[in-house]
């Protein structure tokens, strides 16, 4: 009989064009060997050139979806996401209080295409998501809203500050955990327009390899090295800022 796979659960919008959001969650979860499961926080009108619509799940709705799934089938991990409003944000907060499991938060605010993705108040309520998560995954302009470094370290969280966004020939993601010396990873920046789910892809398949019990700075090397993959072999979807190449991604056995 074949081991049961690590159950994750992805609290994220919904991307109609696939490339990002809960999509991009099932997709990266799937490839790597887990189980993947949804509450939906919204549901966008999207492509690669932007978001068109956008309305929020009630967040009675989103905890019925987060009760449903915990409370039958179980949960090893957890990947938040888009969340679209302070309620939502807050029953998140919530049902998530004393889950014994690992919890990767990526602070969605703005789209890869530049949408606004979250408002003030939501943004307020992501102190308590970032002190209940295992991994904030901040990208640059996330982690200059959040403060910056030096407000991130009165915070005493453990954070992962990715560099794609920041010029250069070099990607540089950085570690930082409280009392740690920082864990760097360096790499050529793969050059091409279609990065839409990035971060997505990455903090999903940082959960993933958390649910298997890998070490953070494990989990996290392996997930970049599967957003590379995906990167590369992106399909070439859209005349913006295509989709990742998920289900090309070839996996050691």
């Amino acid at each position: 009989m074949n081991a049961r796979p690590p159950r994750i659960l992805a609290i994220a919008g919904s991307d109609s064009s696939g490339g990002a959001g809960i999509q991009a969650d099932i997709k990266t979860i799937t490839m790597l060997g887990g189980y993947a499961m949804t509450a939906v926080t919204a549901v966008t009108a999207q492509n690669t050139r932007g978001v068109q619509a956008v309305e929020t799940v009630s967040p009675e709705l989103v905890a019925a979806q987060m009760d449903a799934c915990m409370a039958d089938i179980g949960v090893d991990a957890i990947k938040i996401g888009m969340l679209g409003s302070a309620d939502i944000a807050e029953v998140v907060a919530d049902r998530l209080e004393d889950l014994p499991c690992p919890i990767v938060f990526d602070p969605v605010m703005v789209a890869t295409s530049g949408s606004a993705l979250a408002d003030d108040a939501t943004i307020e309520i992501f102190e308590w998501l970032m002190e209940l998560a295992t991994l904030t995954t901040p990208n640059v302009a996330e982690l200059a809203a959040l403060g910056g470094t030096q407000a991130m370290a009165t915070r005493k969280i453990a954070y992962l500050a990715k560099g794609g966004d920041a010029d250069g020939v070099m990607v540089e993601d950085r570690l930082v955990q409280p009392g740690q010396d920082d864990t760097v990873w360096s790499a050529a920046r793969i050059v091409t327009k279609h990065t839409h789910g990035t971060g997505c892809t990455l903090s999903s398949a940082i959960a993933t390899r958390l649910a298997f019990g890998d070490r953070l700075s494990e989990a996290i090397e392996s997930g970049r090295k599967f957003v590379r993959s995906a990167l590369k072999t992106a399909p070439g979807f859209g005349l913006g800022n295509g989709p990742l190449g998920h289900h090309a991604v070839r996996l050691a056995d």
